[in-house]
């Protein structure tokens, strides 16, 4: 369903009718001083190596100077959390909120209802399921990322991660760092890539990319969505179209997880659903930690009925120290990381500060980036 268009004047109210509520509120900025707040991940030391490394708290997107020029008041902050937070001090008369799904502002529909003056949530890159969307439409707000900034990254990520699977890296890796030296140990189950049956659950912006990073490696490649890819890109990449997810799955010998988290796919990843899998499978997921049961996911890679499990993303954010898939056995995790690479952060740096400078204009986002838009949400997320 086509998403209906925003008013473009600075100062016109949208009003949306919820299922219980009517309630307006104004989608773009009015006249006036705006109080804008970041939330992101500290550099600390490491913000001096390097000196576009703008995605953090310090670097704050390179937007400081250019919004105080203009008169807005800009707070940056990593804490975000717990009772007496950072963020909440600013949420009763912040306007704008930004966040990035590498440490999210979980923004609630309890956080929700005490922002009285907020207009405007904005993912520093894509992926804005730390919002509750639903509470966000009922509210009138206005949500939206920068769509399509760190797919290369993400799609990058996920191949290497496959690879390092396959090739079973990680033993070697730490045999290493401890004098250890055992072929064997690494060698019983290290495989190569060519000819195994790589599936990616949604084939959107990075699954695409994926698809076609993986032609060259002679693999057979499946894909489940909810629509099928273009035909010309069909043929490019050899990809074959999966409509039944469970019937897809037994097939795999690679499984990749690349689909938005809604209420439909959380914890879509049981113990049942992984119970039909391969024996042996490897799983790559950079999506979202909470697609997958997290205890079920633990269990299968205790059991070897998952043989490898590697991704970036984890609920909550940032894990937990005693989060379970820090100890499982065959995993590959790291913080999430795969969206936030240098040239990443200047892409989706770029696109908030464009968004920024239509919403103080009261011009359109561009139609991709809009998440929540007049009360409706994109089709990725309904």
């Amino acid at each position: 369903m086509a998403m209906k268009q925003v008013a473009c004047s600075a100062i016109k109210a949208v009003t949306y009718s919820g299922p219980s509520s009517v309630l307006t509120r104004q989608l773009h900025a009015s006249p006036g001083s705006k109080k804008i707040v970041g939330v992101f991940y500290k550099a600390n030391e490491y913000f001096t190596k390097n000196p576009n490394f703008v995605g953090c708290v310090e670097g704050a997107l390179g937007l400081r100077q250019w919004l105080e020029s203009q008169g807005h008041q800009y707070i940056v902050t990593d804490d975000k959390d717990g009772l007496d937070c950072e963020l909440d001090k600013h949420i009763p008369d912040l306007h704008v909120l930004i966040s990035t799904p590498f440490h999210p502002a979980y923004v609630t529909a309890e956080r929700i209802k005490k922002a009285k003056n907020l207009q405007l949530l904005l993912t520093a890159g894509i992926g804005s399921d730390h919002v509750d969307l639903k509470a966000a439409a009922e509210a009138g707000l206005t949500v939206a990322e920068v769509t399509g900034s760190n797919v290369v990254s993400v799609a990058e990520d996920e191949l290497m991660r496959i690879l390092i699977l396959v090739r079973n890296f990680l033993p070697g890796y730490h045999q290493v760092i401890t004098g250890d030296w055992n072929v064997a140990g690494i060698a019983y189950r290290a495989y190569d890539l060519e000819g195994k049956t790589v599936g990616t659950i949604g084939a959107g912006r990075i699954g695409k990319l994926l698809l076609q990073r993986l032609k060259p490696f002679n693999c057979n490649l499946l894909y489940h969505d909810r629509v099928k890819i273009d035909l010309e890109l069909e043929k490019q990449t050899g990809a074959k179209f999966e409509e039944d997810l469970d019937a897809m799955l037994p097939k795999c010998d690679v499984i990749v997880v690349n689909t938005p988290l809604t209420e439909k796919t959380r914890g879509m990843f049981n113990k049942d659903r992984i119970a039909k899998m391969k024996k042996g499978v490897l799983i790559v997921n950079n999506a979202r930690g909470a697609i997958m049961d997290t205890q079920a996911v633990a269990d299968a890679c205790s059991s070897g009925h998952i043989a490898g499990y590697s991704g970036d993303v984890w609920f909550p954010q940032p894990a937990p120290k005693d989060h379970p898939w820090r100890y499982m056995p065959n995993q590959a995790m790291t913080p999430h990381i795969s969206g936030t690479t240098i040239d990443a952060q200047l892409r989706y740096a770029a696109g908030v500060k464009d968004m920024l400078e239509r919403y103080f204009k009261g011009e359109e986002f561009p139609a991709q980036n809009y998440i929540v838009k007049e009360g409706e949400l994109a089709p990725q997320y309904r």
